[in-house]
C-alpha cells in the first residue's frame, strides 16, 4: 500500500476516535512576569539590534524570534528558554507567541545577552543545561560588560554534547549563518553584538534603518557628483566662448 494512502486512511479513522481529557490539563503561557523583571533599556536596546540584524541575516524561509519562550518538554510547561534571539532554518517567518520544538523543530541557533545589571530568572547553569537538552546546535552568550577579548561566548553542538568553543577576541564565525560574530558600535550603543561578513567587522550586517541611511548617504553623494558635473560642463563650455 501507498504510505500516503495509508497517512489518509489514518486521519480519517482518528477523527472518530474520542479520548479521555488529563487529569490536569497543562498550560503552555506565551507570557510571564517572572520571565520579564529587571531589564535594563541597555538590554532591551542591544536585543532590539540583534533582533534586527537577525532579520536581515536570514532568508523568508527561516524564522527567528526575540524573548518569546521556547518550550522543550509537550509534559512540562517549566521546561522552557526564553533567549534574545534564535533562529530556525526552514520554518517561515510567523507572528507566533511562543515556539513550541515538537511543533517546529528546535532552533539551530540561540543568543543570550547577559549583564550583572539584568535580573534572570534562572541561573546561567541551568540555562545551559536546558540549551544542552535542547538541541540548539550554536549557543552564543554576550557578555557586555566584559572586557574586550572575554565578550564573546560560543558552544557548539559536538556529538551528542554542547562544548564550549575557545574565543580569544571579539570575532568568532556564525557557523549557523555562515558569517562572523563581532563586537561592534550600533546607534546608542557603544559596545553591541553585531553580524559581519568579513572576521575584521568591515561589512557588517546592517540594520534597516542603516541601510536606509547609507541609502539617503548614497543618493546625495550621486546629486552632488551630478551638480558638480553640470559646473564642470558650463565651465567648459565658458571657456570655448571666450
Amino acid at each position: 500500500m501507498d504510505p500516503r494512502t495509508l497517512g489518509s486512511v489514518s486521519k480519517t479513522a482518528l477523527s472518530g476516535i474520542q479520548h479521555l481529557p488529563p487529569a490536569q490539563p497543562l498550560r503552555f503561557v506565551d507570557a510571564n512576569p517572572e520571565w520579564q523583571l529587571g531589564e535594563s533599556l541597555r538590554h532591551f536596546n542591544l536585543c532590539a539590534l540583534l533582533y534586527q540584524i537577525l532579520r536581515q541575516a536570514v532568508t523568508s524561509r527561516d524564522s527567528v524570534g526575540c524573548d518569546q519562550f521556547v518550550y522543550l518538554d509537550a509534559g512540562d510547561p517549566k521546561r522552557c528558554l526564553a533567549p534574545d534571539g534564535f533562529v530556525k532554518l526552514g520554518i517561515p517567518q510567523e507572528m507566533f507567541a511562543s515556539w513550541r520544538v515538537w511543533e517546529r523543530g528546535a532552533p539551530e541557533l540561540c543568543v543570550e545577552v547577559l549583564s550583572p545589571s539584568d535580573q534572570e530568572p534562572i541561573t546561567f547553569a541551568e540555562k545551559l543545561g536546558r540549551y544542552q537538552a535542547l538541541g540548539v546546535r550554536e549557543l552564543i552568550v554576550f557578555q557586555v560588560d566584559e572586557p574586550a577579548g572575554k565578550r564573546i561566548r560560543v558552544w557548539d553542538r559536538v556529538g551528542d554534547d554542547l562544548l564550549e568553543r575557545v574565543v580569544t577576541a571579539d570575532a568568532t564565525p556564525c557557523a549557523t549563518l555562515g558569517s562572523f560574530w563581532v563586537v561592534a558600535p550600533a546607534r546608542d550603543l557603544p559596545v553591541a553584538l553585531r553580524l559581519a561578513r568579513d572576521s575584521e567587522g568591515l561589512a557588517l550586517v546592517p540594520t534597516p534603518e542603516e541601510v536606509e541611511h547609507a541609502a539617503r548617504v548614497a543618493e546625495r553623494a550621486a546629486k552632488e557628483a551630478a551638480l558638480a558635473e553640470v559646473e564642470r560642463l558650463r565651465a567648459e563650455l565658458a571657456g570655448k566662448k571666450s
